[in-house]
């Protein structure tokens, strides 16, 4: 029971979304594959055990154990009851704020993206993909002016003024073991306490240069920030 539970709770996750919160895609398809083989061992093992209780109901072997017999497999069928019934929480602004301000303007753990002959509308950018441009051509005056287009998830800090308010997104590279924020500010024309902090936003606006932490950071300059509900996928890979 306890195997086939957790072939169960794979396949629940896969196909009912909730896998996005818990492991990059590209392993998606293992954790379906692994479900479906425990799924098929559970059932043929429960079987076995079923027939061979009918057909020998008192058997004399006895076993020398540790713990109480059974107590494994209890455990195991406890922790998929509950991956059934716990939805697993999505990384938010709490988790990003125990990021230095430093280090999530820097954004050293993100990886630059393969160049391509094609010129890329600035507007069709996402939020990772200005911080890989960032990572490849770091001096921000380069790209003032430019339109902007991008969602993600309010942050408030301290280290920056009550105009100002981080837009953040969460970039997995394998599981959300490993998932690391990332983020650039935005300047509003009037105060942040209207987008509270982990409501979700697309901000329209252009790139200007404003001293953020000690540091000369590439900015958005807000025109609209529109309220938009949390995508089935909040992460970014």
């Amino acid at each position: 029971m306890a195997i086939l539970a957790w072939g169960v709770v794979m396949l629940h996750y896969r196909f009912s979304g909730k896998l996005y919160l818990l492991i990059h895609p590209n392993y998606f398809e293992l954790v379906t594959g692994s479900g479906i083989v425990l799924s098929i061992i559970g059932i043929i093992r429960f079987l076995e055990v079923k027939k061979s209780k009918l057909s020998n109901p008192s058997p004399n072997t006895q076993h020398v154990t540790l713990f109480p017999p059974g107590l494994g497999s209890r455990l195991l069928l406890f922790t998929a009851i509950l991956g059934l019934v716990v939805t697993p929480r999505v990384f938010a602004s709490d988790k990003a704020l125990k990021t230095d301000t430093a280090d999530l303007l820097s954004s050293t753990r993100v990886q630059p993206q393969e160049f391509r002959r094609t010129t890329v509308n600035s507007e069709d950018r996402t939020l990772v993909d200005w911080v890989r441009t960032l990572k490849v051509y770091p001096e921000p005056d380069k790209y003032s002016g430019q339109k902007a287009r991008v969602k993600g998830f309010v942050m408030h800090s301290e280290d920056i003024g009550e105009e100002y308010f981080f837009l953040a997104r969460f970039v997995l590279t394998c599981c959300a073991a490993d998932a690391y924020p990332i983020g650039l500010p935005v300047k509003l024309e009037g105060n942040r306490q209207k987008y509270p902090p982990d409501s979700w936003v697309e901000v329209e606006g252009k790139m200007i240069t404003q001293k953020i932490a000690g540091k000369r950071q590439l900015t958005i300059a807000a025109k609209s920030v529109k309220k938009i509900e949390r995508p089935k996928n909040p992460y970014s890979y």
